[in-house]
This record gives C-alpha cells, structure tokens and sequence, in this order.
C-alpha cells in the first residue's frame, strides 16, 4: 500500500491521527471507533513516508491478545519489524537482555503467583489469613506497587484516597507484611510481574549507559489504552521516552474499569497539561454497533461522573454508522435459575438463525455467576467457552496437537492445501469432522482442535490474498506466534465472560446477566467513586455488542425466594414503561428520605449514630457509613442482615464492623 492507500482507507478523524507523525499526541477513542485501525495506520504510514523506522517504533498495550492483533494488522499493512507488546513483555525483554551486564548472571526467576510468598508472609507478621484473605491480601499487595506506594507510606496512601483495607486489618499490619513479603522473595531468590517494571526503570534511571541504548532504540512510543495506565507504568514509561515528546497515547476515560488495581485515567485527562502543544484527536464514529446500542451506551455513561465532586471532562458520545438494527431488549425473571434458562434459549434461537456461537456472549459482574449459565446452556445443547479458565495454549489436548503438526510441516505436501492438510494431521490428535453429540471433556477437546483447523483455514486465505501458497510451517509459525502471545484462536461456542474479562472484545450478540442491586453495582462499591466505576463497567458491556443486545436482572435468587431484588439503579431512566425515572432507594441520587416524615426520623438517628461513631474513632463520617447509603436505609429500613447486606454502599467489612450496630439504631427508630 503506498501512503496515499493507507490514508484513504479512514475516515477524517482517523486520517488525522494518522497523519499525526510528530508528537505528543492524544487520541480519545470511543468504544467501536477504530482506535487499533487509527494507529496502526499511523505507524505504518510514518515507516512509509521515512519518519519512523520499524524498528525505532515501540508500541505497548495491556494484554497479549491486543499486542497479537496489533502485530497482525501492522504486518498486513507492510509494517512487519515494529515491536508491538505489552508492557510486562517489553519490559522482561529488556530486563533480560541487560541484567548479565548491569548485575551479573541470569535474572531472578519470576514467581508464577503471589499466593504462597504472601501466605508465608502472613504467618510471619502474624496476620490470620485463609485462602480468600491471602488471595485479597496479595492484590493489595499489588495495588500498593503498581501505585508506587512503599511499605511506609502505605497508612497516608490508603488513608489519602479512602482505600478499603482488605480483611479488616489495619494499614500499619498490612505494611508490615508488605516488608515481610519482599524479604521472603529475597531468601526465595525470586521477583514478581511488578518487579520485572520497577527493575528496568531503576535500571534505566540509575545506569546512563542503559538508558542511552533503549533510547537509542525506540524513538517513538505508542501506548493504547492509556486509561488504564498505573502509576508505575507511567514512571517506566517517562525513563523509556527520557524527556522526549514522542509518544502517542490512545484512550477513552469511560472505559476506566481497573481502579481498584491501580490504573488510573489522570495520566490520559491531564495529557494536554503535561505535555503542551499536545495534538488532541477526537473519535466518535462508532463502527462497531448498531444505533440502537450506540443510543443506549450514550444514555448509560451520559450520567457518568455526578455526585463525585470530581472535575471529569463531558464523556464522548458515539455517532453510530451502521445502520439501524434490532431493538435492544429487556428482561425480567422471577429467579437466577430462570434468567439463565431463559438466555439460553434466546442464545439456542440466535445460533438456529445463523448467528454462530462464537459471536455470542453472556456477560456478569462475578465470576461466581458463570456456573448456572454453563448448566443451562449444556441443557439446551448450545456449546460455550469461559472466558478466564485454562489458558488454551497451556491445555494438553493443544500441546500434542503441536506435536503432531511441528512433525507434519517437515514431510507435508506442498501441493495439498492448508486447510486439509492441518485436518489430515489434526485427526491424529483426535479431530473428527462432526463434533461430539454430547457436552463434557469430549466435547472441549473437539472444540479447541476444530479452532485449530479454522485457524488454518485462515492462515491459508491471507497467504492466498497475498498471492502465496500457505504450507503446514506457516500455520506452525502462526500458531507459536500466537503462543508466545497468549492470542488464542476462537473456539466455536457462546462465551461466558466477567465484564472486566470481556474488555476489548466485541461480538454480534450481548446478553447482560445479572443487573440487579447489589450486583451492578456490586454491595462491595461503598463510594461514589467506585459506584461511577461500576456504572462504566455496564457503558462496557453495552459496547461489546454489535448487533443484539439483551439486559435482564432476576426477581430472586432461588427458584420460589422472595422478589426483592431490584433493577440496578443504572437502568432507572432506561427501563422502557418503567417509572424508575423517579428517584427512589438506591438510585443515582440520594433517596427521597425528606419527602417521608417517618424515613426522615430514621435518617437523623442514622446520622446521630454515625457522627458519634465517627467521633470515636477520629475518623471522617463518610470512612463509617456513606450519605448515600444512610437515606437508603431510612427509606428501605431493612430489619436483618440479609436484608442489610442489599443495601447499596454496605458491603462485607462495612455488614460485619458495623451492621449490627445499624440494625440496632433502626429497631429503635421504627419502634419509636
């Protein structure tokens, strides 16, 4: 393609990133819009015009399955030879290559999981934990070192941003088992994920030598999905740049759904102060969805940000440019069990009108809610894939697979097409041309050997586009690329995926399982902030779907349980018929407590309880319960901890701390 082709493939907001060559530059990109088409454009079109270099151009993201389909497009579009990769991946990279001379022998082996080294931890400091406590522990362990916090500031830095402490501990305890973790490291001989980014830029800030060769490296930076960036990403990102303004960053703040793990949008909103003259690019057309869903995810984030008191710019509302599709449609079942049969049946229906599986997906807030949507769709024969579980490329029945064709590409026919030539050695490894009739292990086995086959198919009709014959060590070459990427190819079957899990994918068909209080947004959500987090993570969810789009909430949890879920305040002035526009417990806004004298009576004793407990304990009122979640209260006044526990804003530590002491104040004022 000449440079003329790349540019006259986008539209003017893309062209004008991609013309963009010289930076800072800052590239606000809504769900759909064709971010990853708009800057691999622009690297390809700086190699072909002589302003980069392929391999000067380092372009970093956040999982391996979007740095895979990076080097893929770039390399469709000429630019092979561009190092596309996620930070960690870049980073070991660079750490490997330089620890022999810096420090001397091979780097330290990185620890596969956290659990074991924070367990020990524990029991050194004297901390209890048990499985789930070592698991929470270890993310905050995480979060304090992707934020840039030590040990010895971790109390200020909780205490700064209102940060929960996991399993009711106190901040000075969990800093002392942040210490006691590094040291057991240190006897172990080992370094976590985060050390692979904290060594490289000590490395690359205290060694002049080191710094001058990456940067004489990579001269220009891309960074996508800049939203989420970490404090200590950006700090490896400043020692890589060295002061130089050559960095283009790609993001879209109402996508920010990782907070709780250290990614913070500040880095992307305050782009243009930190780097003046910084070329500012807006896209708004989205591509991807229907105007249908497009009108709904602009209705869903329009709210985005109130009630916070933070100063967040307008969120970018998306222009669709598909045409009209079907409505989006809304369900409510009487039970989890229900909800559940009842999109199974719609996904059986989708997959009987030609929607293939694999562009079908249910999506949830937990992880916890997958296992009645995988037995209801194994009842209603309909094949699925959980996102999230065993890495594909790590399962045995992949791995002999391998074998068989690494052993193939050596003797195969060069003049037998790809694609039955794969099939043919595939049948080795247990392929069959029709798929088990039955669900189980049988069945997943023939599924992840069948994505191999259609990815040879794919492998051979790009070859042939490019006016080639694809052989087996092509596919070979593809799929060990692929491996080192983590980019697993699609298994045919409707996936079921955690919001979070289903980030930067998109499919024709969208069922949101699940949107009741209490779980969108999750009790576990006590601020406004982390309440704003959640109202994105469904602006998220709405966005994958280009097509068809379901949301659903269930009455009750168990089949013949009392109704008492309730929509998530989200779809209050969604809901079509729905009078949730009123504000009511648990929407938006405060409740209206003042408009019912006895609700007003209870709020006040609620606030009396508070402030004294506040008092008592030196802390701000809002740390004990939150404003919200006090007028929720004195309007719903719940009368047992199952009830509480629905309450929005009182979640496990907050039920268990104070919850009975609430129960108590609201007995009193009821009574009373």
């Amino acid at each position: 393609m000449s440079p003329d082709d790349l540019l006259a493939a986008l539209d003017p907001e893309q062209r004008a990133v991609a013309t963009a060559l010289r930076g800072p530059v800052c590239v606000l990109a809504g769900a759909g819009t064709g971010k990853t088409r708009a800057i691999t454009h622009r690297i390809a079109y700086g190699i072909r015009t002589g302003v980069f270099r392929a391999d000067h151009v380092l372009a970093v993201t956040f999982t391996a399955r979007a740095a895979g389909e990076m080097r893929t497009r770039l390399r469709e579009l000429g630019a092979a030879g561009v190092q596309a990769r996620t930070f960690h991946a870049a980073a070991l990279r660079q750490l490997t290559y330089f620890w022999p001379k810096v420090v001397g022998g091979a780097p330290p082996r990185i620890a596969e999981a956290k659990a074991q080294l924070v367990a020990e931890a524990a029991r050194r400091v004297g901390l209890p934990a048990d499985r789930t406590g070592v698991r929470d522990l270890a993310a905050e362990v995480e979060w304090a070192k992707v934020s840039l916090v030590v040990p010895d500031e971790y109390a200020v830095a909780v205490a700064a941003v209102d940060r929960v402490v996991p399993g009711g501990h106190d901040a000075a305890a969990v800093a002392r088992l942040m210490t006691a973790y590094e040291q057991v490291k240190d006897e172990r001989g080992v370094i976590d994920f985060e050390d692979v980014l904290l060594l490289l830029a000590a490395m690359l800030a205290e060694r002049p030598d080191v710094g001058r060769e990456v940067r004489g490296q990579y001269r220009h930076f891309v960074v996508d999905e800049y939203q989420d960036v970490s404090p200590l990403q950006q700090y490896l990102l400043d020692q890589w740049l060295g002061g130089r303004e050559e960095l283009c960053v790609v993001g879209d703040p109402s996508q920010t759904i990782y907070s709780f793990a250290g990614a913070t949008p500040h880095h992307l909103l305050t782009f243009a102060r930190t780097h003046p003259g910084a070329q500012v690019v807006r896209l708004v057309r989205d591509y991807r969805s229907t105007p249908q869903v497009v009108e709904l995810a602009n209705r869903v984030i329009a709210h985005a940000g109130r009630g916070t008191g933070a100063s967040t710019p307008a969120p970018l509302e998306l222009r669709a440019q598909r045409p009209d599709g079907p409505a989006v449609r809304w369900a409510a079942y009487a039970d989890d069990e229900a909800e559940a049969a009842g999109i199974a049946a719609a996904a059986a229906r989708l997959v009987a009108d030609g929607v293939p599986a694999s562009q079908i997906a249910v999506l949830y807030r937990t992880n916890a809610q997958a296992e009645a949507f995988e037995e209801a769709l194994g009842t209603a024969g309909v094949a699925y894939q959980v996102r999230g579980g065993e890495r594909f490329f790590a399962r045995r029945d992949v791995r002999e697979a391998l074998v068989f064709l690494r052993g193939g590409a050596r003797a195969a026919d060069p003049q037998v097409a790809l694609g039955e030539a794969a099939r043919d050695l595939l049948r080795n490894a247990g392929w069959t041309e029709q798929a088990p009739t039955t669900r189980g292990a049988a069945r997943d086995r023939w599924e992840a050997l069948d994505a191999l086959a259609r990815l040879a198919d794919e492998v051979e009709s790009r070859a042939t586009s490019e006016g080639r014959r694809a052989s087996v060590a092509d596919l070979v070459a593809e799929l060990d690329e692929r491996a080192a990427a983590q980019h697993a190819p699609t298994v045919e079957g409707v996936t079921l995926a955690s919001l979070h899990a289903a980030k930067g994918l998109e499919w024709d068909a969208v069922f949101l399982a699940g949107l009741s209080e209490g779980l969108l947004p999750t009790s576990l959500a006590e601020t406004p902030e982390a309440v704003e987090e959640e109202r994105r993570l469904l602006y998220v969810g709405v966005t994958r779907a280009r097509e068809h789009l379901q949301l659903s909430y269930a009455r009750s949890r168990l089949p013949g349980g009392r109704a008492s879920r309730r929509p998530s305040r989200f779809l209050d002035a969604l809901w079509p018929g729905s009078s949730a526009a009123r504000p009511r417990a648990g929407s938006g806004g405060p409740p209206a407590a003042d408009e019912d004298p006895r609700a007003s009576a209870v709020l006040a004793a609620l606030t009396r309880w508070r402030d004294e407990r506040a008092r008592d304990l030196g802390v701000s009122p809002g740390r004990v319960l939150a404003t919200h979640a006090l007028h929720t209260l004195a309007v719903r006044r719940p009368a047992s901890r199952e009830e509480l526990a629905l309450v929005p804003g009182i979640g496990a530590q907050t039920l268990a701390t104070v919850g009975d002491d609430v129960l108590a104040v609201l007995a009193r004022s009821v009574r009373a």
